[in-house]
């Protein structure tokens, strides 16, 4: 294992190749037989499960209910909504036929020409088309609104450059789509989601991110206005960690979605969508992690505490094993997720490695010595320290500590962040900065001839307009033409 970890790239030397060895290393995830797309691991999983488990609760306790909707949608939906369909045309896998048969010349299967459907399907790239033509059938009367509906699903979206958990052509995510009689409630709804996201990914994956309005041409297809949560990462690129949506009337028009309002007129629905994928488990990897491996919030970590007994023998271990027994029961007493590694076949100083390439945020040892002085060998992975504590209020101990890790992790990326925002009047100096690994805030007409320059030029991009902070007016920093605010510029996966 010690050989192992010694081959995990530093991600001083490549960040990139840092990342992916740990992603397989970590045993997240791996490349299928599907290009493209991903095999997520047990481990892995169990990280988005903690994510979903979270946010499905945040979402209930806002009025938001579960429904599933078809992974097929009729090719002629998208084209109800051009600005959608332009969107998403390039990534669009598309389902022709509905039959195989065997080859006549005895070559496996091939495609029977005789079943091909009358009109094509889009594996779903987003579910707002198919949703929005049965909402048309839900939805009468103000009565019938508002409707908060969220869906658990995959998606497809046929990309060419590919990475595990940021990129790939099949993710899994959570999309909301809701129904409103009024603007004022729609808008009110999508700036509600953004907040949910922004406290779940602050107090939960640790991660500090900005709130904030995106550009006309980050926009999502089809959208009136998009909000954003935007994290750095340690190299200090940006990753948009989920957007909330403002759909104006857009697809109520497109799907002829109308309701009675409480005088009788008829009027279009007002349109969200909210959406955050597995790309979140990529971004607790890099915003967290070290050279050693993970570093997993305790909230999130598939399990908080794992205890490893170092002994000679099953008399020994027996003891052990006794001892433990009530360590476990009190732990799991308060809520704390514990593994027991009593496993024979593999020798402690291993097992250390491995539970830190995972990132268990706190590991405890306890050998022949520690049964006699009624202590605990404590390792905490944020630290890489360890301390002796007594068995004695272990578990109130313990729930401490793992609150202390989750601040520490916290703030650690705070401080990062701090530390590579960086503010920027002239061309010349953002040109030169942003080499350099940071966000850095500038001033910009709003114009989109500026923002593709930038973009062209620097490989920089408007990352969102921040709803907090400073808001002081100024001049563009490429053309000097008026500008309302600061916007946050940089490089992103």
């Amino acid at each position: 294992m010690a050989k192992e970890l010694k081959e995990l790239t530093s991600r001083s030397q490549d960040y990139s190749q840092w990342y992916l060895d740990l992603v397989l290393k970590a045993e997240l995830a791996e490349n299928s037989a599907v290009r493209g797309c991903m095999v997520i691991k047990p481990y892995g999983y169990a990280i988005w499960e903690k994510i979903q488990r979270q946010l499905d609760d945040m979402f209930k306790e806002t009025g938001h209910v579960n429904a599933y909707f078809p992974l097929f949608i009729p090719k002629s939906f998208l084209s109800k909504e051009a600005d959608h369909v332009e969107g998403f045309a390039k990534e669009c896998a598309v389902v022709t036929h509905y039959r195989l048969k065997n080859d006549p010349e005895g070559k496996g299967v091939i495609v029977d020409p005789e079943a091909k459907l009358e009109e094509e399907l889009i594996v779903r790239p987003t579910s707002e088309t198919i949703i929005w033509n049965t909402y048309r059938n839900w939805i009468q009367s103000y009565r019938d609104l508002p409707i908060l509906v969220n869906q658990w699903a995959n998606v497809v979206r046929w990309e060419m450059r590919t990475r595990l958990f940021l990129r790939t052509a099949e993710f899994l995510w959570q999309e909301g789509h809701t129904a409103h009689a009024t603007r004022e409630e729609a808008e009110e709804e999508t700036v509600k989601m953004l907040n949910v996201y922004a406290q779940f990914a602050e107090e939960h994956m640790a991660m500090p991110v900005i709130k904030g309005v995106k550009s006309a041409s980050e926009r999502f297809a089809g959208a009136v206005e998009t909000y954003t949560i935007e994290a750095m990462m340690q190299d200090g690129k940006a990753l948009q960690s989920g957007t909330s949506h403002f759909l104006g009337q857009n697809f109520a028009k497109a799907f002829d979605v109308k309701f009675a309002d409480k005088e009788g007129k008829m009027d279009y629905v007002w349109a969200t969508s909210w959406g955050l994928s597995t790309r979140m488990i990529g971004a607790l990897i890099m915003a967290h992690s070290d050279d050693n491996g993970l570093v997993l919030p305790p909230k999130l970590a598939p399990y908080q505490v794992v205890i490893v007994p170092i002994y000679k023998g099953e008399e020994q271990l027996a003891l052990i094993n006794e001892k433990v027994e009530g360590i476990v029961k009190s732990l799991k007493a308060l809520g704390i997720s514990v593994k027991y590694d009593n496993a024979d076949n593999k020798k402690p100083g291993w097992k250390f490695a491995e539970y830190e390439l995972k990132g268990v945020p706190v590991r405890l040892a306890m050998g022949a010595r520690d049964m006699e002085n009624n202590t605990v060998e404590v390792a905490r992975r944020d630290t890489l320290t360890k301390e002796t504590v007594s068995c004695d209020g272990l578990d109130i101990y313990i729930k401490k500590l793992l609150d202390d890790i989750q601040v520490n992790i916290y703030k650690k990326a705070y401080d990062l962040r701090a530390e590579k925002t960086v503010t920027v009047d002239t061309y010349e100096e953002f040109k030169e900065k942003i080499e350099s690994g940071v966000f850095i805030l500038a001033h910009w007409d709003g114009t989109p001839e500026t923002e593709e320059k930038v973009k062209a030029e620097t490989k920089a991009t408007i990352r969102c307009i921040p709803l907090e902070g400073d808001k002081t007016p100024g001049v563009c920093m490429v053309t000097g033409k008026p500008s309302a605010q600061r916007v946050v510029f940089a490089r992103a996966y």
